[in-house]
């Protein structure tokens, strides 16, 4: 099953959860547990930490749940903060989730020092709602956006033609199958 968050970042092929990290679990917690799906998908926009470009469209089953805090040692969390059902999370695209986004260009290294690409608001909750189902999940990102102070107004500028473009890619690719 498709899912993506909703609002502007709705597809006719996918179900919307909710934007961010606790509304989709929410949402897609109630829906494993009515109807669970055998495979979980989710698609959606995600911002670079500069080594993907605007408008590549990106594969993963990994996420951690970083906040930018905690690389000036301002913050710390006892839970686990990274997921996965990559065989390889080496070779995976690791993808932050955050309910925040990034626009403080020199934290990018930061991340990307970690193995950490890329940045979407919902994806670690999906993965560890299904990972509580036991069901498979994945993701598809399409860039929108640096992560830099511009962030906010290239995701404006460039989401029509990203979701455009990822709805193109979902419907020949896995849809057509």
């Amino acid at each position: 099953m498709i899912f993506c968050a909703g609002d502007i970042e709705s597809f006719e092929f996918a179900t919307p959860i909710g934007i961010g990290l606790v509304d989709s679990a929410i949402n897609l917690t109630r829906i494993c547990i009515m109807n669970p799906p055998e495979f979980i998908l989710f698609v959606g926009s995600a911002g670079s930490y500069g080594n993907h470009k605007v408008f590549d469209i990106v594969k993963s089953k990994s996420a951690t749940n970083i906040e930018n805090s905690f690389f000036n040692a301002d913050s710390f969390t006892p839970v686990d903060n990274v997921v996965s059902t990559a065989l390889d999370i080496s070779k995976d695209t690791m993808i932050n989730s955050s309910n925040y986004i990034t626009r403080d260009l020199s934290l990018n290294k930061k991340y990307l020092d970690l193995n950490i690409s890329l940045e979407n608001m919902e994806f670690f909750s999906i993965i560890k709602v299904a990972k509580a189902f036991n069901i498979p999940v994945g993701g598809i990102f399409i860039i929108t956006n640096y992560c830099d102070s511009n962030a906010h107004q290239d995701f404006i500028k460039n989401h029509k033609e990203a979701m455009d473009k990822l709805s193109e890619y979902i419907k020949k690719g896995i849809l057509h199958k």
